[in-house]
């Protein structure tokens, strides 16, 4: 896959884990029968369990060496899923106005139309099948939509992209498709199991955070936290590769502007390789005595 790594300056080619596995489950008629079963929280729970028990400790090792992953000691996890959930050292410092990666991730960005519909690869989404509320996707007409796409191999854990309080958060039900490309003809985004958290921020206005858990990822785990900080964590993902969405309105006063360079990525279908806490874009103040808007980042 595509993907623009932002410390070299260059693009690479990823090559995605499972990817055979993936290939032979969506691609032949064999593999859609045993689809059905795959995709299916049950099955997500009952592999989820093995993950959690003391034998799957021998299974660090091997997904390490295979994924090129360094841990100065392997014995200190009680499971494969303590493994896989670590914590990772983090430091967010960014200015006010500027917009932290909430996860390690590939990062694509879409503007959501007046229709509160936005493209994403091949499919086409509307807001509110993805909120499953109307009435809330009406608040992100003229917004921006990024889509945080976590790897097997990243750090599963993820932020909150400001300080502020939590408004609504609610559980929807779905099945567990993988969020790769391959899968594109499924609408992950609105048939997947996820989760909605509508924040109050400081500073961009009412965002909503979505969760979207994937093939074998057994539960989307977010703490019970109702005030938070810009950085702080929000929660985690049991193992498999997993997606959050972030939606950001467009206000009266201002806008949510992407870097240039995940913008121009974006454009082009491609997915900038980002690290959480890093700077991905930049709320913009409308000036109010001309023509244009300010960069207010520097508050």
């Amino acid at each position: 896959m595509n993907v623009f790594d932002r410390k070299s300056g260059r693009p690479i080619t990823e090559d995605e884990p499972l990817s055979e596995a993936l290939d032979f489950l969506y691609g032949t008629a064999a593999g859609r029968a045993l689809l059905k079963i795959a995709v299916s929280p049950c099955f997500s729970e009952l592999a989820a369990s093995y993950r959690n028990s003391p034998p799957s400790r021998k299974d660090i090792a091997p997904f390490c060496e295979k994924y090129g992953i360094t841990l100065e000691n392997s014995a200190e996890y009680r499971n494969f899923n303590e493994f896989f959930t670590r914590k990772k050292a983090l430091s967010v410092s960014l200015k006010p106005l500027e917009v932290p990666a909430i996860a390690d991730s590939r990062l694509s960005v879409f503007p959501i139309d007046e229709n509160l519909r936005l493209r994403i690869k091949r499919s086409e989404y509307s807001v509110s099948e993805i909120l499953k509320s109307r009435s809330l996707a009406e608040k992100y007409a003229g917004g921006m939509c990024f889509v945080f796409r976590l790897s097997l191999t990243d750090c599963h854990r993820y932020l909150f992209p400001d300080d502020g309080i939590l408004m609504k958060h609610w559980k929807i039900r779905g099945v567990l498709h993988t969020v790769r490309a391959i899968s594109e003809e499924y609408r992950v985004f609105s048939r997947n199991s996820r989760e909605v958290s509508v924040l109050k921020t400081r500073h961009f206005g009412t965002v909503t955070q979505i969760e979207v858990g994937a093939m074998l990822t057994g539960k989307i785990r977010n703490h019970d936290l109702t005030r938070f900080k810009k950085g702080q964590e929000k929660g985690y993902f049991e193992y498999g590769g997993s997606t959050v969405i972030l939606l950001f309105p467009r206000l009266e006063n201002g806008y949510i502007q992407p870097d240039d360079d995940i913008l121009q990525n974006s454009r082009n279908g491609i997915e900038t390789l980002v690290e959480a806490g890093e700077r991905i874009a930049e709320f913009r103040i409308f000036d109010t005595t001309q023509r244009g808007d300010l960069n207010d980042s520097r508050a």
